[in-house]
């Protein structure tokens, strides 16, 4: 089992970290806002954050919300935080919902939850309108993050926070005082997919707790660091890693206003953490590369990354002096960039690495609260996913004969199982405590894991041979001009597999890449650099067709492409 190399804050449950972390940062900035003025900024303390979830919580309970559950949803915003924490640390459950489903399953999923508060950003105004006048949920409270007062039987956010603070001032004490049972379910996820595929995740304080105490201790961050906050908040990687984590650290939270605002927003926030996944670092590194060979400065920076990584050989780093340049266009300020939620590329990850960046793999899943596993100062091996958390025992489940097979996970971080769903429960863990992850993997003799792709995905030939669609992909997205691809096989006569290939293309630079963009040129073009491909492995993994295409694959709101659903676009 891994070693912490850290020291970390131990708690019992998130209203004692909140607690703990507020006597050593209280006055340390939580969030940072831009204002009208250019250059200047808004900041709330940890004191003044966490003094508005005990507001929203005592009046919660004040509202008859004890022990009920309370739905969230809106984009990445001050408010949502306040919301989740009031939830759990006294009120009820917390039940965030994914900011991107359309109207009839934001309804279905608040049925299936049995939510009887709701509270929600202006961009829902109308859905809760029609789904308040419908009747069909269990709802009582509709509350808006935008109004400033009560309207037409809408509840204020701002004004419930405004009232909790006048109950805790006359000695109100319900929802500080509550007791909080660490074992019991106080967060409950929907897993991505239609609502009627979707499970309900039930997670405890424990879980979430193991899961941060266990991120402090092989990774280091400080209360002056800032995070940029990208990825929705109701999914557990960045609600775990990007909002919880750097609370409990005393660190302070910046929200990014969108994908094409990233660059600009490392340097105005002057952020030196930002958590994401694969397909966005691997779009900034081929942006900063692409712009490097645009200068006519690539030679002499892959001069200067062979004299920087001899100079490492004696302890000497001078990266973050000679890629002065290339760092000031991320800011200037960023000190580790964390990837996970998808395989990254190795060479993203090399390549951010060699030019002073610090750049970590981590992997896990809802249903392990959710990392499981992480890279770090310490323990780094290009490729892998890091070695397990401290708490965590894991192990490969049939390794066929190259070492691969399902990874198995247990430890104070697993749910407690799905809500009202005994039977997924049991084929998900098993009676003594393994988390099947669906992933399959392999562990070399240093305990680094290494996933090779989802179980449910891999083409199995007729002649028993195991292909990973991820492995063929990898290789495929290193092409220049191809943004992603998705790799399937397509069932033949004889009951075999057709390894085939959907690419998507870059738009912006296709032209300037393969002098063309006439659709039957650029397939062909494409085509060629496959084959190219198809010549380093072996003859049974050759991508034999391909669809060239300008659209973008379908995703889920964290940028995982939704396979079932691709796969009926081109069969």
């Amino acid at each position: 089992m891994r070693e912490p190399i850290h020291d970390f804050m131990k708690f019992t449950d998130l209203r004692d970290m909140l607690e703990k972390s507020e006597k050593l940062y209280g006055d340390k900035p939580a969030y940072v806002f831009k204002t009208e003025e250019e250059g200047k900024f808004r900041e709330i303390t940890h004191k003044e954050f966490r003094d508005d979830v005990k507001a929203l919580g005592t009046k919660f309970v004040n509202m008859g919300l004890k022990d009920k559950r309370i739905a969230v949803i809106s984009e990445n915003r001050y408010e949502w935080g306040i919301v989740y924490l009031a939830a759990v640390t006294g009120t009820g459950v917390i039940v965030p919902l994914d900011k991107s489903l359309p109207e009839n399953e934001i309804e279905s999923l608040m049925i299936r939850s049995e939510v009887e508060a709701i509270v929600y950003s202006q961009k829902y105004n109308d859905i809760m309108d029609r789904i308040k006048k419908e009747n069909k949920t269990k709802v009582k409270y509709f509350i808006s993050m935008d109004l400033e007062k009560e309207e037409n039987g809408i509840y204020s956010e701002y004004e419930l926070i405004k009232q909790g603070k006048e109950l805790l001032e006359a000695g109100n004490r319900e929802f500080l005082d509550a007791k909080i049972d660490a074992e019991n379910m106080a967060i409950m996820l929907f897993t991505s997919g239609t609502t009627a595929m979707s499970k309900a995740v039930m997670l405890s304080h424990k879980n979430i707790c193991a899961n941060i105490m266990d991120i402090t201790s092989v990774l280091r961050i400080y209360d002056t660091d800032r995070f940029l906050s990208f990825l929705p908040l109701h999914h557990t990687f960045e609600c775990t890693t990007g909002f919880l984590y750097p609370l409990s650290r005393g660190s302070s939270i910046a929200f990014c206003e969108g994908i094409r605002h990233i660059a600009d927003n490392l340097k105005e926030y002057k952020a030196s953490v930002m958590v994401s996944v694969p397909i966005l670092f691997e779009g900034m590194y081929k942006k900063v590369m692409k712009t490097i060979e645009k200068k006519g400065k690539l030679k002499t920076v892959q001069k200067g990354i062979k004299i920087s990584q001899f100079l490492l050989k004696f302890g000497i780093d001078i990266r973050k002096k000679l890629f002065k340049e290339i760092h000031d266009t991320l800011g200037g300020n960023i000190r580790i960039f964390v990837a996970g939620g998808a395989a990254l590329d190795p060479e993203t990850e090399k390549g951010f690495n060699q030019l002073g960046f610090t750049l970590y793999q981590g992997y896990g899943l809802t249903e392990s609260s959710p990392v499981i596993s992480v890279e770090d100062d310490k323990y780094q091996r290009l490729g892998s996913i890091g070695k397990a958390f401290p708490s965590l025992d894991v192990k490969i489940e049939d390794p066929n004969e190259e070492g691969i097979g399902e990874l198995l996970v247990k430890g104070p971080s697993v749910m407690l199982g799905y809500y009202n769903n005994e039977e997924a429960t049991k084929e998900t863990i098993t009676e003594d405590g393994w988390l099947h992850t669906g992933d399959l993997a392999k562990i070399d003799k240093d305990d680094f894991i290494f996933i090779s792709g989802r179980k449910k995905f891999v083409i199995v030939l007729k002649n028993g041979k195991n292909i990973y669609p991820e492995e063929i992909e990898a290789l495929i997205n290193k092409i220049e001009g191809i943004k992603e691809s998705f790799v399937y096989g397509k069932p033949e006569d004889d009951g075999d597999y057709k390894i085939c290939a959907k690419i998507v293309y870059d738009e912006d630079l296709v032209e300037e890449i393969f002098g063309t963009k006439d659709s039957e040129e650029l397939k062909e073009k494409i085509w060629q650099e496959v084959k190219k491909i198809n010549k380093t492995m072996p003859a049974y993994k050759y991508v034999r067709e391909i669809i060239v295409t300008n659209k973008d694959l379908i995703k889920t709101t964290t940028q995982k492409v939704k396979r079932f659903e691709e796969i009926k676009t081109v069969l």
